[in-house]
C-alpha cells in the first residue's frame, strides 16, 4: 500500500499475509467513524494490491473489539439527522462489502470480546479461528436497534443456520466458544497463546497456494449466494476455465509429472 493507515495497525510479512488489528487495546478496540472509513477503503484497495496474498484480522490487547465506540460514535448517532443516519449505515456496510469483495482470503483470530460490529467483521471473514476466550455477541438489540446490522440477517444465517442466527439476533446474547466451534462460526478453537501463531499457519498456507484461483473460489464463495444451481454450475465452469489458463495450473501439472511440490507464482 501506498500510505500506512492510521487508525488501525497493519503489516504485511514476505510471504503476504498482512495482518491488521484495531489498536485502542485500553478500550478493547472499538470502531470509529474514521477507523470504519480507513478499513474500508484499505479493504477496497486490496484487489489491486499483488503484494497481499492473504489477510489476519487479529486481535490486540486481548480483544478482538467491542465494536462502534459508545462515546464517539453511539452518543454522535442520536443527534444525526436521517440522511447522515443512512449516510452512517451505509458506509458501515461498505466495510462488509469491501471484505467479501476484496479478492485475498481474511481469517480472523479472535480473542476475548468480539461484539457489535466487532462481531461483523469476524462474520464477513472467510475463516475464523478463536480461543477458549472468545466472546461474540450480535449486541444491537441491546441497545435498541434490529438485528439486521451490516448484512448479519444475510451472512449469519449461513455460517450457522436461520433458527440460530435468529436467536442471537434477537437476544444479543453472547455465543459460547463451543457453540462457535459446533455450530460452525469457529473453524477451529485453540488456546490464547497459540492463536497467532494457528492463523499464520492457515495464512502462510493459503497465501503459498494458487493465489488468482484463490481470489476466483472468493469470488464464486459470494456471487453464488443469489445464483441457481443452474447458473452457479455454468459460473463455476467459466472460472474454472479461466483458472485453466493461469501459469500455475501449468506449474501444477509439470510439478506432478517431475514428482515434486509446485511452486505457484499467482500468475
Amino acid at each position: 500500500m501506498a500510505e500506512a493507515p492510521t487508525h488501525f495497525r497493519c503489516s504485511v510479512a514476505a510471504n503476504g499475509v498482512a495482518t491488521v488489528a484495531l489498536d485502542r487495546p485500553d478500550r478493547k478496540n472499538p470502531l470509529t467513524f474514521e477507523s470504519y472509513a480507513e478499513l474500508r477503503d484499505w479493504f477496497r484497495a486490496l484487489p489491486y494490491d499483488d503484494d497481499v496474498k492473504a489477510v489476519i484480522f487479529a486481535s490486540n490487547g486481548g480483544n478482538f473489539s467491542s465494536g462502534g465506540d459508545v462515546h464517539d460514535i453511539i452518543g454522535p448517532l442520536t443527534k444525526m439527522s436521517m440522511k447522515e443516519l443512512l449516510a452512517f449505515t451505509r458506509m458501515t456496510g461498505d466495510l462488509v462489502k469491501a471484505i467479501v469483495n476484496c479478492g485475498k482470503p481474511v481469517i480472523a483470530a479472535i480473542d476475548g470480546i468480539c461484539v457489535g460490529a466487532g462481531a461483523i467483521i469476524a462474520m464477513a471473514s472467510d475463516m475464523r479461528i478463536a480461543t477458549p476466550g472468545a466472546k461474540c455477541a450480535f449486541l444491537f438489540t441491546r441497545v435498541g436497534l434490529a438485528g439486521c446490522d451490516m448484512g448479519a440477517c444475510a451472512i449469519l444465517p449461513r455460517l450457522i443456520g436461520q433458527g440460530r442466527a435468529a436467536e442471537l439476533l434477537y437476544t444479543g446474547r453472547f455465543m459460547t466458544p463451543e457453540e462457535g466451534e459446533r455450530w460452525g462460526f469457529y473453524n477451529q478453537l485453540v488456546e490464547a497463546d497459540a492463536l497467532d501463531g494457528a492463523a499464520d499457519e492457515v495464512a502462510a498456507q493459503i497465501a503459498a497456494g494458487p493465489n488468482f484461483a484463490h481470489m476466483m473460489t472468493k469470488t464464486m464463495l459470494a456471487q453464488e449466494w443469489s445464483m441457481s444451481i443452474e447458473q452457479a454450475i455454468e459460473a463455476e465452469a467459466q472460472a474454472q476455465a479461466i483458472c485453466m489458463q493461469t501459469q500455475d495450473f501449468t506449474r501444477a501439472y509439470d510439478a506432478f509429472v517431475a514428482r515434486q511440490k509446485p511452486v505457484f507464482e499467482g500468475d
